[in-house]
């Protein structure tokens, strides 16, 4: 059976076990019992089933899926691919994908992050999943594996998934078409977000991992160096068809900016003219998380800079937020006592 389009307004429902049994062995084929009509698609991925009854038409994510207490994920119209960018090295651009995709996983949405720096990659530290890494996207590519192989799902929350890029013996050729059939594949599997860490710089990395993609984040610190490359990332982006562009201010210190030693968030956003998505505080917690493989938004008391990632993850789903407040602290009498006779 063809698999015809599917819904906008698509949930998950359960399969009596009795039946889930027998789908294993249905790949490519059809099953009728009754009134439903079971017909799994073929892909990279385990098996992905489609119910369709009389009435209306359920959507099974995956085999892997069929838990029992599985909870219906949020509705969105479209999967939407967001590549995460800013031309400059060192800025938190892998920080940022980590946390927001996390964030939004935390949110009930299906989250697919794709860790595209072919040579160097560091998602997977950030995660904490550098030792169940077995594929990547390249064994994908030469017939290697499967897509549900090289995926690999957080320990922490079942529907965050992670798809590096890298491979250590050789360098491979990825081309913008290699990039779009990955995400496509992955997209079939029932995700409904999907992060692209870009790799620092605008050559043929850049270009390949925004060649997906629909929207685009920019990250920047307030610093001109910085600025200026999101400056040119931003042109280029729009250059390659990708207008819907927004903007997360990393690294920011009120402190200095109320000194006037570094400008402002507002600055910022001015002289790129890209809307803002957050504004994420320094916060020495990061170089902590990073080190322990753990998220920033999954920690007990969340800092600052945590509640930053979680209120910009839930603007990115379209969930109406405020910014967090970043002014600087008022002093104590104690510190106030140790400036005065330092």
């Amino acid at each position: 059976m063809k698999s015809s389009t599917l819904p906008t307004a698509m949930r998950t429902c359960k399969v009596p076990k009795s039946i889930t049994r027998s789908i294993s062995c249905l790949r490519g084929k059809s099953y009728k019992s009754g009134t439903l009509h079971y017909s799994v698609l073929k892909g990279f991925q385990k098996p992905r089933l489609q119910l369709t009854c009389t009435d209306e038409t359920f959507v099974l994510r995956s085999l892997a899926d069929l838990d029992e207490g599985d909870t219906e994920v949020p509705e969105l119209g479209e999967a939407r691919i967001v590549v995460v960018t800013s031309g400059k090295g060192g800025v938190g651009k892998t920080t940022s994908s980590a946390n927001l995709g996390m964030s939004i996983a935390r949110l009930g949405y299906k989250v697919a992050l794709i860790d595209a720096d072919i040579g160097l990659r560091n998602l997977d530290l950030l995660l904490g999943l550098e030792n169940r890494i077995l594929y990547t996207a390249i064994d994908i590519l030469e017939g290697e594996c499967r897509l549900d192989q090289a995926l690999i799902r957080d320990k922490r929350w079942k529907n965050l998934s992670l798809l590096s890029m890298s491979r250590n013996r050789q360098r491979y050729n990825v081309t913008r078409s290699h990039m779009e059939e990955l995400t496509s594949a992955i997209i079939s599997l029932g995700y409904q977000f999907i992060l692209i860490d870009c790799p620092a710089g605008i050559d043929v990395g850049f270009i390949n991992a925004i060649s997906p993609a629909r929207e685009a984040l920019v990250v920047t610190t307030p610093e001109i160096t910085s600025i200026r490359d999101a400056d040119r990332v931003a042109g280029l982006l729009e250059a390659n068809g990708i207008f819907n562009v927004k903007l997360l201010v990393n690294r920011v210190r009120p402190d200095m900016i109320a000194r006037n030693d570094m400008m402002s968030v507002k600055d910022v956003q001015e002289m790129l003219g890209i809307p803002l998505l957050g504004a994420i505080p320094e916060d020495e917690q990061v170089i902590i998380s990073t080190n322990r493989g753990e998220p920033l938004v999954l920690q007990k008391k969340l800092t600052l800079s945590g509640i930053a990632y979680e209120n910009a993850a839930r603007r990115l789903v379209g969930k109406q937020d405020y910014f967090v407040e970043m002014s600087p602290q008022g002093k104590g009498l104690l510190q106030k006592f140790t400036e005065l006779w330092a």
